[in-house]
């Protein structure tokens, strides 16, 4: 039984230690459950995922995905036999929207983790030393920023060609400005506070104190952006899918579906709509959690 003992005594100082977190937790969860919208985008996002991970076991015609060709479907409206009925080749549209949910979702998380590393390590290090190191990280911000987002992506993909790969580099390069700003403000605050003047005093180094202590402060403002971008990193990746320059043929994107199936409208309909309601629900979906994760994450918010 000592061991057990052992470990219930370790819980308990645990909670001691940490009860103001753990109170700011629980109240940041009450603020999260009492706004709806919050509670709705949780669980879009929390379906997309499980779509995401699960489809290749349960999509009815995997072989339509890799760009298996049945004439003899061609454009057949839904049905039960096909839910969101099908595209200009026979291909199951359902299958191919199903898919694309797994193939956006890891397009946009590798997205935001470039643009994150490069952002956050970039404003870190403004902010922290400030001067000259400033000057120059920042100006270099300054000049991305000038640019349209899509707009750069679109000149990088053209330099270096079409393709997922080089769609994903295009949009992290164009995206870490806005991480690299926020991490920026918030160390130029934190750096003054007298837990830093206290670690430089005991000897910590500066990439300690950078990395250690004053980064797990900018947590918070970090992931409520990213929730919010990642919406719009998907709609960005479908975007340039289509205009031919995202995700190619035969592989199944939202954009690239969009794109295919506008020539079939008002009679084909569905060929654009499923995949265009799921591309605006993902949007949705995690722009609303990211106002929750913001009222979960900010002591300071109010119950709505």
């Amino acid at each position: 039984m000592a061991p057990v003992s052992s470990t219930q005594g370790a819980l308990t100082r645990w909670r001691i230690e940490h009860a103001s977190q753990l109170n700011d937790l629980r109240r940041g969860i009450y603020r999260f459950t009492r706004n709806w919208l919050s509670v709705i985008g949780l669980l879009i996002v929390v379906v997309l995922v499980i779509i995401a991970i699960t489809a290749p076991g349960w999509v009815p015609y995997p072989d339509d995905i890799a760009g298996a060709v049945d004439p003899a479907n061609r454009m057949k409206p839904p049905s039960a036999e096909h839910v969101f009925g099908t595209d200009d080749y026979g291909r199951d549209v359902f299958s191919r929207t199903m898919w694309a949910t797994r193939t956006s979702l890891v397009v946009g998380i590798i997205i935001l983790v470039v643009a994150i590393s490069i952002g956050v390590v970039l404003g870190a290090l403004a902010g922290y030393f400030g001067g000259w190191v400033n000057q120059v990280i920042m100006r270099a911000t300054d000049i991305m920023l000038t640019f349209p987002g899509i707009f750069l992506a679109l000149a990088i993909s053209a330099v270096l060609g079409r393709g997922i790969e080089i769609a994903m580099l295009a949009l992290s390069i164009t995206w870490w400005p806005g991480y690299c700003r926020l991490v920026e403000a918030q160390m130029l605050k934190i750096r003054e506070e007298d837990f830093v003047a206290g670690a430089k005093a005991v000897g910590a180094s500066n990439l300690r104190i950078i990395f250690r202590h004053i980064l797990p402060n900018l947590l918070t403002g970090i992931i409520v952006k990213a929730s919010m971008d990642f919406g719009f990193a998907v709609l960005a990746i479908a975007s340039l899918s289509f205009i031919g320059v995202g995700v190619q043929p035969p592989d199944p994107d939202w954009g690239s579906m969009i794109s295919q199936g506008r020539r079939f409208i008002p009679s084909g309909w569905w060929y654009s709509t499923f995949p265009g309601l799921f591309m605006f629900v993902t949007v949705l979906g995690f722009n609303l959690l990211g106002d929750g994760l913001r009222d979960l994450l900010d002591p300071n918010a109010t119950v709505r």
